[in-house]
Protein backbone atom coordinates (compact mmCIF):
# COMPACT_ATOMS: atom_id res chain seq x y z
CA UNK A 1 0.00 0.00 0.00
CA UNK A 2 1.36 3.30 -0.48
CA UNK A 3 1.19 6.27 1.41
CA UNK A 4 -0.11 9.64 0.24
CA UNK A 5 3.31 11.11 0.16
CA UNK A 6 4.00 8.39 -2.56
CA UNK A 7 1.34 9.30 -4.57
CA UNK A 8 1.06 13.22 -4.37
CA UNK A 9 3.21 15.84 -5.23
CA UNK A 10 3.79 19.40 -4.28
CA UNK A 11 4.64 22.01 -6.78
CA UNK A 12 7.27 24.71 -5.49
CA UNK A 13 7.80 27.82 -7.65
CA UNK A 14 11.29 29.03 -8.18
CA UNK A 15 11.82 32.35 -9.61
CA UNK A 16 15.26 34.55 -10.24
CA UNK A 17 16.09 36.03 -13.71
CA UNK A 18 19.24 33.91 -13.53
CA UNK A 19 18.90 30.34 -14.79
CA UNK A 20 22.02 29.56 -12.77
CA UNK A 21 20.37 30.46 -9.26
CA UNK A 22 17.12 28.71 -10.29
CA UNK A 23 19.27 25.38 -10.80
CA UNK A 24 20.91 25.75 -7.51
CA UNK A 25 18.04 26.48 -5.75
CA UNK A 26 16.64 23.38 -7.09
CA UNK A 27 19.70 21.15 -6.27
CA UNK A 28 19.91 21.96 -3.02
CA UNK A 29 16.44 21.45 -1.89
CA UNK A 30 15.69 18.31 -3.85
CA UNK A 31 13.40 16.38 -5.71
CA UNK A 32 11.54 15.28 -2.25
CA UNK A 33 13.26 17.60 0.80
CA UNK A 34 11.58 15.16 3.37
CA UNK A 35 11.05 11.22 3.65
CA UNK A 36 7.16 12.28 4.66
CA UNK A 37 6.67 14.72 1.99
CA UNK A 38 5.55 13.80 -1.07
CA UNK A 39 7.60 14.39 -4.24
CA UNK A 40 8.31 18.32 -5.51
CA UNK A 41 8.04 19.36 -8.83
CA UNK A 42 8.86 22.70 -10.03
CA UNK A 43 8.08 25.63 -11.84
CA UNK A 44 10.63 27.92 -13.01
CA UNK A 45 9.95 32.08 -13.44
CA UNK A 46 12.14 34.15 -14.97
CA UNK A 47 10.03 36.93 -15.04
CA UNK A 48 7.48 38.80 -12.01
CA UNK A 49 4.91 38.41 -14.85
CA UNK A 50 5.21 35.08 -14.47
CA UNK A 51 5.42 34.40 -10.57
CA UNK A 52 2.18 36.57 -10.65
CA UNK A 53 0.40 34.32 -13.20
CA UNK A 54 1.33 30.63 -11.69
CA UNK A 55 -0.14 32.42 -8.21
CA UNK A 56 -3.41 33.36 -9.76
CA UNK A 57 -3.54 30.20 -11.23
CA UNK A 58 -3.74 28.42 -7.93
CA UNK A 59 -1.96 25.09 -7.63
CA UNK A 60 1.60 26.35 -5.94
CA UNK A 61 2.67 25.04 -2.72
CA UNK A 62 5.44 27.02 -2.17
CA UNK A 63 7.16 30.18 -3.74
CA UNK A 64 10.81 30.32 -3.66
CA UNK A 65 11.93 33.86 -4.25
CA UNK A 66 15.68 35.09 -4.87
CA UNK A 67 15.82 38.29 -3.21
CA UNK A 68 18.83 39.44 -5.83
CA UNK A 69 16.70 38.61 -8.85
CA UNK A 70 16.42 41.78 -11.57
CA UNK A 71 14.59 43.88 -12.00
CA UNK A 72 12.54 43.04 -9.45
CA UNK A 73 13.52 41.36 -6.60
CA UNK A 74 12.13 38.56 -4.93
CA UNK A 75 11.52 40.61 -1.23
CA UNK A 76 9.41 43.08 -3.25
CA UNK A 77 7.52 40.42 -4.86
CA UNK A 78 6.97 38.39 -1.74
CA UNK A 79 5.89 41.48 0.40
CA UNK A 80 3.45 42.65 -3.05
CA UNK A 81 1.73 38.74 -2.63
CA UNK A 82 1.47 38.56 0.89
CA UNK A 83 -0.41 41.86 1.17
CA UNK A 84 -2.74 41.09 -2.07
CA UNK A 85 -3.33 37.51 -1.67
CA UNK A 86 -5.68 36.20 0.95
CA UNK A 87 -4.60 33.08 0.51
CA UNK A 88 -0.83 33.29 -0.88
CA UNK A 89 1.26 30.11 -0.45
CA UNK A 90 4.37 30.17 1.95
CA UNK A 91 7.29 32.20 0.68
CA UNK A 92 11.37 31.43 1.08
CA UNK A 93 13.40 33.80 0.08
CA UNK A 94 16.98 33.45 -0.74
CA UNK A 95 19.65 36.12 0.25
CA UNK A 96 23.43 36.70 -0.44
CA UNK A 97 24.17 37.98 2.63
CA UNK A 98 23.41 36.43 6.19
CA UNK A 99 22.97 40.71 7.22
CA UNK A 100 20.29 40.93 4.72
CA UNK A 101 17.93 38.19 6.64
CA UNK A 102 16.32 41.22 8.50
CA UNK A 103 15.00 42.59 4.64
CA UNK A 104 13.35 38.96 4.79
CA UNK A 105 11.05 39.69 7.07
CA UNK A 106 10.21 42.68 6.23
CA UNK A 107 9.17 41.60 2.46
CA UNK A 108 6.61 38.21 5.37
CA UNK A 109 8.27 35.65 3.60
CA UNK A 110 8.28 32.30 5.71
CA UNK A 111 11.95 31.56 5.81
CA UNK A 112 15.10 32.41 4.16
CA UNK A 113 18.11 30.59 2.94
CA UNK A 114 21.28 31.96 2.16
CA UNK A 115 23.58 31.66 -0.49
CA UNK A 116 25.63 29.65 -1.14
CA UNK A 117 23.06 27.44 -0.36
CA UNK A 118 23.46 24.17 2.20
CA UNK A 119 21.36 21.36 0.68
CA UNK A 120 20.47 20.36 4.16
CA UNK A 121 19.47 23.34 5.74
CA UNK A 122 18.05 24.07 2.15
CA UNK A 123 16.03 20.81 2.14
CA UNK A 124 14.77 21.40 6.12
CA UNK A 125 14.05 24.76 5.80
CA UNK A 126 11.61 23.96 2.73
CA UNK A 127 10.30 20.73 4.56
CA UNK A 128 9.52 22.78 7.93
CA UNK A 129 7.61 25.42 5.86
CA UNK A 130 5.77 22.97 3.79
CA UNK A 131 4.65 20.49 6.63
CA UNK A 132 3.13 23.93 8.59
CA UNK A 133 1.46 25.50 5.42
CA UNK A 134 0.00 21.81 5.12
CA UNK A 135 -1.18 21.89 8.73
CA UNK A 136 -2.62 24.97 8.47
CA UNK A 137 -4.68 23.68 5.48
CA UNK A 138 -5.83 20.46 6.68
CA UNK A 139 -7.16 22.77 9.98
CA UNK A 140 -8.93 25.23 7.58
CA UNK A 141 -10.60 22.19 6.04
Amino acid sequence: MTSPAETQSLTVLVYSHRAEVRDAIITAVGRRPAPDLPRVKYVEAEGVADVILAVDRGGIDLLILDGEAQPTGGMGVSRQLKNEIDDCPPIVITVRRRDDRWLATWSLADAVLVHPLDPLAAAETVAEVLRRSTARTVARA
